[in-house]
């Protein structure tokens, strides 16, 4: 196994470690109201999905750009 793969292996352990520890400390149910709906769920939970939603609404118009400055480059490139 080469070292870069042993470090990815504990670092994604590490990872899963820290979260199984966040969830632990972060179990008290809350009320959620989003949107005229409501529900009870984990406060963990809850973080989790609202981090995943921020990552989500950053990466994607990000990733977009990052695209379409791609392709500016590649036909400024062509054109010489």
């Amino acid at each position: 196994m080469s070292r870069s793969v042993a470090a990815a292996i504990r670092s994604a352990l590490s990872v899963l470690i820290l979260l199984v520890v966040f969830i632990a400390q972060n179990s008290r149910q809350v009320t959620i109201h989003f949107v005229g709906l409501h529900g009870h769920f984990s406060l963990a939970i809850a973080l989790l999905v609202a981090l995943v939603g921020g990552v989500l609404l950053v990466a994607i118009p990000g990733s977009a750009r990052i695209l379409q400055l791609r392709h500016t480059v590649q036909k400024r490139t062509v054109r010489g």
